[in-house]
């Protein structure tokens, strides 16, 4: 007699061809503590539709119901139906049926082989090279009712093999498949996979590629979709957004080089570079870096190399290529004493801030490159401002410096159209810091807006000849406290 366990243990209870089992299951169902949701499928739960039960479930249902099957083509890469309800099996028949909300696709076809997945009783999922092979079969039918993923999916998938693995992945993965395919007699769909690899390590015409995904990887130029995805809300939302313009007030050489000083001084501070005040104007005023901090007096003094020279911060890109090599320039004056950090080249590992991991350093190039298309469609200051720094703190193209190289080009884009630039205070770094991260883990750009919005507005307010009455309005401003002690103020001088 099969056991059957009691009914708050389990959400589905099979029928059995044991006479004793097929009592118990009549005597609960009658005692209303079972109800039959589906040929050969009972349900203790009588809160949940059927539907809702036979997919929570369904692993355990296709691995009870039908032992030796294999969850394979595009469900052996989705693990999910399809959104038109049908999941594809391997198994001793083709045929079709129908459980709630479900529709099984039976095909006939090699049960298990070595190295298939198991997922719940007798049931597998095919691994991932013979995954790949059965989703290169002909198809009739075409969208959720396809077997198959289409082409660009597969390409997709090839993709992020190689990205995550390199090519030595993506060639391990092409001797398995080419093993399994002698064994399933799949040499056809063999071969489709190999013009693939080929393509997509360039060693093939890469024009058989039609995922945009794998081109840019064939071309050279691999990129990181998530954060596509990230730029892309940012580009809507900011595209469906209107700002004020806040022309530059610091128009002569001394305001505007009053400002700069401020803005290098909190850009650094916010990276944890502390200095003194006094101490920050002595080493920009003597060029000269205080005893024992020489990297860190060098920080502050590219930085504000940089932001003080307005010919400098009125050159912006044109072009991808122009980008980079801008971003190349200001990052080699920027960190020129710390070698170790290689001023002036991109990342050659990968860096991360907290449970935060920045673009792998082999896509850092090719997702500067996509993430440029939407900087090119905006128009309005503030948004390309706002685009551009997201971009490159978002890219964390550099081993050190991202956040002040991102804040510079942010700058660069405001002066460029005569706007005021954009200081972020010491007391305003907690509400930098998590915006910045919100839309990151979140892909909520509304908060990073608002909050760079305010700065910006903040900002405007920092005017004047006299480098002393500008650090005082910042003191009025809070903007040298900590976020624990007080809050910015926006204080509007009278014109």
């Amino acid at each position: 007699m099969e056991k059957i366990l009691p009914t708050h243990l389990q959400e589905v209870v099979f029928s059995s061809g044991d006479s004793k089992s097929s009592k118990q299951i009549s005597k609960l169902e009658k005692a209303g503590k079972l109800r039959k949701i589906a040929a050969r499928i009972y349900s203790p739960n009588f809160d949940d539709s059927p539907e809702v039960i036979v997919r929570r479930n369904l692993f355990t249902i296709l691995g009870k119901l039908y032992p030796g099957s294999v969850l394979s083509h595009r469900s052996a890469l989705e693990f999910r139906p399809t959104s038109a309800g049908h999941i594809f099996l391997t198994y001793t028949y083709t045929k079709k049926i129908t459980l709630p909300g479900i529709i099984i696709r039976f095909m006939e076809g090699h049960g298990p082989i070595n190295g298939d997945n198991p997922l719940s009783g007798e049931l597998y999922a095919s691994q991932m090279e013979r995954a790949l092979l059965e989703n290169l079969q002909a198809s009739r039918q075409h969208g959720p009712e396809s077997k198959t993923l289409t082409l660009p999916e597969i390409e997709d998938r090839l993709e992020q093999v190689v990205r995550v693995k390199e090519e030595s992945g993506l060639n391990e993965l092409r001797d398995k498949a080419r093993i399994i395919a002698e064994q399933l007699e799949m040499q056809n769909e063999f071969g489709k996979l190999n013009k693939l690899i080929s393509a997509l390590l360039s060693t093939k015409p890469s024009k058989i590629l039609s995922s945009p995904l794998a081109v840019a990887r064939a071309f050279g130029n691999p990129y990181d979709p998530a954060r596509l995805t990230l730029f892309e809300k940012l580009f809507i939302e900011l595209k469906q957004q209107e700002f004020k313009n806040l022309p530059e007030k610091n128009t002569t050489s001394k305001s505007f080089r009053n400002f700069a000083f401020f803005e290098a001084y909190f850009s650094n501070y916010i990276e944890g570079t502390e200095f003194e005040l006094e101490d920050a104007r002595k080493i920009i005023e003597t060029e000269t870096p205080m005893p024992n901090r020489d990297e860190d007096s060098h920080d502050v003094l590219g930085t504000y190399k940089l932001v003080s020279n307005r010919q400098e911060m009125n050159i912006i890109p044109a072009t991808p290529e122009q980008m980079m090599e801008i971003l190349l320039y200001r990052h080699e004056v920027l960190m020129s004493a710390r070698t170790s950090k290689k001023p002036g080249e991109f990342k050659d590992k990968n860096n991360r801030a907290g449970e935060t991991h920045f673009v792998d350093y082999t896509l850092v190039k090719g997702t500067l490159i996509k993430g440029f298309e939407f900087y090119q469609a905006l128009t309005d200051p503030f948004a390309n401002a706002a685009y551009m720094m997201f971009l490159i703190s978002e890219v964390h193209p550099f081993l050190d410096g991202n956040g002040r190289i991102a804040r510079v080009m942010m700058n660069a884009e405001l002066v460029k159209q005569g706007q005021t630039k954009i200081i972020i205070p010491t007391v305003y770094r907690d509400d930098y810091i998590g915006a910045m991260r919100k839309l990151t883990r979140q892909g909520d750009p509304k908060a990073y807006i608002k909050m760079l919005y305010k700065a910006y507005e903040f900002s405007s307010t920092i005017v004047g000849e006299d480098i002393d009455a500008m650090e005082k309005h910042l003191e009025e401003s809070n903007a040298f406290k900590e976020h624990t002690t007080a809050k910015l103020k926006i204080i509007r001088k009278e014109e």
